[in-house]
């Protein structure tokens, strides 16, 4: 597993207020018991994951539905026995089954900027996340008031620091729901409402008019794309020795992921598109059952219905009608592996939560919460999948 960068041309919880008509000792008493109890009861949502798990299935699928779900999204993944022929043919069931599962769980577990980043020595994860988005807002030039669409957004974590640290307007491309509505909530507590938005729609066909857009960037998100392909069909015409007419229809080569030609409509001419992406390296052996089963590891627990190669992500974009200006492995060149957080057996108090006893710990609680019906049932082989993500990440970073 390698993550690599392109860039192309063409709610709040406030404390209650006690109040009384009298005064002195026994008011105050009361009033810092009240507080501390609430101070508590919101700790203590946090540490059972109540705030977690109440979200799971986001808004679309209903709580007593959430293990049909999970049972329908995971028979579409090669570890259960499925196809990608089928995650292809129905990449909008698998993707938005995905993030309605997942989405609350992102947020606990990693914050509000759904991916990974390369990081140096003595920078922390929160650090090394914003230096990346930073990183991308300076790849594209952006500017105050330009017009720039995240493809395929979350709940925009991204969006919000890239508009905060280059003050231009950006528009989150997402077709979840819930994350339009928790995403939107965000903004408002970032105070960047009045300058970005979001649109629910497909990133294969975008509901937005050609050129619309100053730049563009994807961060970690057209892998969760299909492999659809389009053939482009030639006919010509010749002379045979009677001078009949001769038809000739053949098929010279098939063009790339429909993404891609999307992005490229609505970029205005002569802009980028920077992109972060997982790909699979040349050190990926096809014939290898450890390798295959790390790459279904990470299909299954991140929603995606075939993880690429490099070259094969790059020849796309150039089928698409991109210039590569510039690509490069980051992976190649970080101090500390990408994958560190996700890595069960680094112990620290900032990665609790994805340690061997932070996953254990979790996994009891939700498993609890499942047993006295305070989460979805299903809630806990959510978890499951997305541990098995984590691991395959490491193992495929390694």
């Amino acid at each position: 597993m390698t993550c690599i960068a392109y860039v192309f041309s063409k709610f709040s919880l406030r404390d209650p207020v006690v109040y009384s008509a009298g005064s002195g000792g026994a008011f105050k008493l009361k009033a810092t018991l009240y507080s501390l109890y609430s101070k508590a009861v919101v700790l203590l949502k946090k540490v059972i994951v109540l705030d977690l798990t109440s979200a799971v299935g986001g808004n679309k699928i209903e709580k007593a539905q959430v293990l049909d779900a999970v049972d329908k999204y995971e028979k579409y993944h090669d570890y259960y026995g499925g196809k990608q022929e089928d995650r292809d043919a129905n990449y909008t069931d698998v993707v938005g089954k995905y993030f309605d599962l997942v989405t609350s769980f992102y947020e606990y577990g990693w914050g509000e900027s759904f991916h990974f980043a390369n990081r140096w020595k003595g920078e922390s994860f929160r650090e090394s996340i914003k230096r990346y988005e930073h990183f991308i807002a300076l790849q594209l030039g952006l500017k105050p008031g330009q017009k720039v669409l995240d493809v395929g957004c979350g709940i925009g974590g991204p969006l919000r620091e890239i508009a905060r640290f280059s003050s231009a307007s950006i528009t989150g491309l997402t077709n979840n729901e819930f994350q339009i509505l928790r995403g939107k909530e965000l903004n408002r507590i970032a105070g960047v409402d009045k300058t970005c938005d979001f649109v629910l729609g497909d990133f294969m066909k975008m509901p937005i008019p050609d050129n619309s857009y100053d730049a563009i960037y994807g961060i970690e998100a057209t892998c969760h794309a299909p492999d659809v392909t389009y053939t482009v069909l030639v006919l010509t015409v010749n002379f045979n020795n009677d001078g009949i007419f001769i038809f000739n229809l053949f098929k010279p080569h098939e063009f790339g992921i429909v993404c891609y030609k999307e992005i490229y409509r609505v970029l205005k001419p002569g802009q980028c598109f920077a992109a972060y992406e997982w790909c699979m390296t040349d050190a990926f052996d096809p014939n290898n059952q450890e390798h295959q089963k790390i790459k279904a590891e990470i299909e299954v627990g991140d929603g995606l219905p075939d993880l690429w190669s490099t070259t094969k992500c790059l020849e796309a974009l150039k089928q698409a009608g991109f210039e590569i200006i510039c690509e490069k492995d980051f992976a190649k060149e970080s101090p500390v592996p990408w994958y560190e957080p996700s890595d069960k057996n680094n112990f620290s108090l900032s990665s609790f939560r994805v340690t061997t006893v932070g996953r254990f710990f979790n996994r009891s609680m939700i498993k609890a919460l499942e047993f006295v019906g305070l989460a979805p049932k299903g809630s806990l082989r959510v978890q499951d999948f997305l541990q098995k993500a984590a691991d395959g990440l490491v193992e495929g970073g390694k």
